[in-house]
């Protein structure tokens, strides 16, 4: 147990646990309380031998990460992505073998970041309703893009492709028909699962189906902390095959890394990246509110302050239900870091840096959604935050990537 990278891969604390198996951290409080979950009485950390009948762990247990790192297209794969943004998604799929044809983006910030990290890419700035995709003369294999999750308005009891105009979605379905790509790839935010009671999710289900490709597996909530990335982030992921090509696909979803990655991986030299984190721009606190975060401790959050902190901080909210655990929020060296959002000091979802008392840099913000330390985001700080709170975190982006080049080398040799 001297090496600590094998002390993180075969032992883990109470909140890593929990995160794994999507478990409140009560109830495994309450298997150790009732003797079966015992923890070292050293260390406090729960080996994993004692969890391992639980899937998940052994999925990690299990790890083909990196046979499946060995993944190379049998040929050059073409991939137009949709809805860009700064790049995350783009550059995982880069990783995993493919060449991008087209990339498309609204943000000028955002498309400013690809064309300067990547000059050779074809990125188109503008509005996707704009874009003629029949001009493409590439043929092409896989198109991606993230959606943003909206409603759709039922004037009759079922909608169509047509009665889906006006969403960004008809959009990316346009987009899926002109192209006719082998396969295609939409990630969107878990609620897609339940929004509008399902109905958005089935009406996406009926307009796949209608412009020819089915969905080869059902949607599934991916869990960022399996695919080597230090952060609690999920993303409903879809991925679908043209109707020619069904009965010869075959789609796996990408094995989890062996270990969780933690802030301290992201931040400091080890596994993930070959230096400490470089010192980037960002944000202060104004001072009566630095002087309150610095009494939050590791990994606490605004119950963790003294009662007259607390009425302080919270004001109103203190008297409101629920935990409202965002709230000055402060991250853990040893866990994953929370989901990023758009900006690093929003009230409800405060990321303040581990150990010193500020909200997260540009760069800490890019590591923890694994961006190399290489890619240089463009724009003002504000811009940067957001188009590294909206991406699909790079290592994640990879693995799923590698999923689908197995899945055309398949179909490429039958």
């Amino acid at each position: 147990m001297n090496n600590p990278q094998e002390k993180q891969q075969d032992f883990f604390s109470l909140a890593v646990l929990s995160d794994i198996l999507s478990l409140p951290k009560r109830s495994i409080e309450s298997r150790i309380k009732k003797g079966e979950i015992v923890p070292c009485k050293k260390s406090g950390l729960i080996d994993k031998a004692q969890v391992l009948h639980f899937p998940a762990v052994k999925s990690l247990h299990e790890s083909q990460w990196e046979s499946e790192l060995n993944t190379k297209p049998n040929r050059k794969y073409n991939l137009v992505e949709l809805f860009a943004g700064g790049g995350g998604l783009a550059l995982g799929m880069e990783q995993a073998g493919f060449e991008s044809v087209l990339l498309n983006e609204m943000d000028k910030h955002a498309c400013n970041t690809l064309k300067h990290n990547r000059p050779d890419w074809n990125v188109i700035q503008g509005d996707i309703s704009d874009i003629d995709f029949t001009t493409i003369k590439e043929e092409v294999d896989v198109l991606t893009g993230g959606f943003p999750c909206q409603a759709f308005s039922y004037a009759g009891k079922s909608l169509g492709f047509e009665d889906t105009r006006g969403t960004l979605f008809y959009q990316m379905a346009r987009a899926i028909k002109e192209t006719k790509p082998k396969v295609f790839m939409a990630e969107n935010v878990r609620a897609l699962l339940t929004h509008d009671n399902g109905r958005t999710l089935e009406t996406i289900k009926k307009v796949i189906e209608e412009i020819g490709y089915t969905l080869i597996v059902e949607p599934k909530v991916i869990k960022a902390i399996f695919y080597k990335v230090p952060q609690k982030r999920e993303r409903l992921i879809l991925v679908g095959v043209r109707n020619d090509l069904i009965n010869k696909a075959e789609f796996k979803w990408p094995s989890p890394y062996n270990r969780i990655m933690t802030v301290g991986d992201a931040f400091t030299k080890g596994e993930l990246y070959d230096a400490d984190v470089p010192e980037s721009a960002g944000q202060n606190y104004p001072k009566r509110k630095a002087e309150i975060m610095k009494e939050v401790p590791q990994g606490g959050y605004w119950r963790n302050l003294s009662d007259d902190l607390q009425r302080e901080y919270m004001q109103g909210s203190y008297f409101l239900g629920g935990g409202k655990t965002g709230m000055a929020r402060r991250l853990s060296m040893q866990e994953p870091s929370l989901t990023l959002t758009t900006s690093p000091a929003q009230k409800q979802t405060e990321r303040c840096h581990p150990i010193e008392t500020r909200p997260l840099q540009s760069k800490e913000y890019a590591r923890i959604q694994t961006f190399p330390d290489s890619w240089e985001f463009q724009g003002p700080l504000t811009a940067i935050y957001k188009q590294i709170g909206n991406a699909v975190p790079v290592n994640m982006a990879a693995a799923l990537g590698r999923s689908l080049v197995r899945l055309l080398n398949k179909l490429e040799s039958k």
